[in-house]
């Protein structure tokens, strides 16, 4: 296996660049820094791994596409999915017990107006299954899908829809229902992501995605700090954890020099692969792994 020298730096691969529209969507999350591009470099990992994972671990899940996935297509016999927020979280638990059905028919009935999302907004959550609706409420219908404080209401939205334009009631419904189907593959941890990887990194069997809030880099986007609540994350305690990993591991980053250091002087291999951003922009993301021979080129 080639470990890159401290020099070295990512190498960069041109593939083509993914149609997000023909990845199925799983989730109902419309996530900053969703990884729905991600999800054909993650079936070509998983299988090219000699035998499959006993558990897949998502200790960062976010809006879930990739444990999503690897789920409803039986790439691991397991997925566990870890989140810290008590919000997002909420949404996860609800849809993985049998509250399900309940959120997919609030959403259905829902009455989507900018007063009656100010006013179900304003009112604190009564138990988990409405803090899981409030959550996609939010998500949904606030500029970018961002949860951090501060974001604002949708107006405008796409095409003159307004508020209604991310609220698409039945293809939600549909989604959340479909998960249920899986939930007995999937754990869901409401708690600390690094933590999860200790749990988990003695198991030559368990591998690993993890894509942590982007703030890492001083010359970096930092988008963690304003896409998501819980945005502070020591990387350097990040690294040092998954150096301890048994398994396999696949990380994603922005691209920052410093992420690239981090990676070299553990003799993990980083490589750039194209993405395109919600404004159909060509971007480059960062992979970090032990060995990304299977990254096509």
């Amino acid at each position: 296996m080639r470990q890159y020298a401290l020099w070295d730096g990512p190498q960069k691969i041109q593939p083509k660049v993914v149609n997000v529209a023909q990845i199925p969507q799983r989730s109902p999350f419309r996530y900053p820094g969703g990884k729905t591009w991600l999800v054909p470099h993650i079936r070509e990992w998983l299988k090219g791994i000699s035998k499959k994972p006993r558990n897949f671990i998502e200790p960062f899940v976010g809006g879930g596409i990739v444990g999503l996935t690897v789920a409803f297509e039986d790439l691991a016999d397991h997925v566990v999915i870890v989140e810290l927020d008590k919000d997002v979280a909420a949404l996860w638990q609800t849809m993985l017990s049998d509250d399900n059905d309940w959120l997919a028919e609030k959403i259905l009935d829902f009455d989507m107006t900018i007063e009656t999302v100010r006013n179900e907004l304003a009112c604190e959550p009564r138990d988990t299954k409405h803090r899981a609706f409030q959550t996609l409420l939010r998500n949904r219908t606030n500029h970018g899908g961002i949860l951090a404080p501060g974001s604002g209401i949708l107006k405008h939205g796409e095409n003159g829809k307004g508020i209604r334009s991310r609220w698409y009631a039945e293809t939600l419904r549909k989604r959340i229902q479909n998960i249920k189907h899986v939930r007995e593959k999937i754990t869901f941890i409401q708690g600390d992501g690094i933590e999860a990887i200790d749990n988990y990194a003695a198991q030559k069997t368990a591998v690993f995605f993890i894509d942590p809030p982007y703030t890492a880099g001083k010359n970096g986007k930092r988008a963690g700090t304003r896409l998501y609540t819980h945005n502070e994350l020591d990387h350097e305690r990040l690294f040092t954890r998954v150096e301890k990993v048994k398994g396999d591991f696949l990380m994603t980053y922005d691209n920052a020099d410093e992420v690239v250091t981090l990676a070299a002087r553990r003799g993990f291999m980083s490589r750039t692969i194209s993405m395109m951003n919600t404004h159909h922009a060509t971007m480059q993301e960062l992979i970090i792994g032990r060995d990304l021979s299977w990254v096509s080129s």
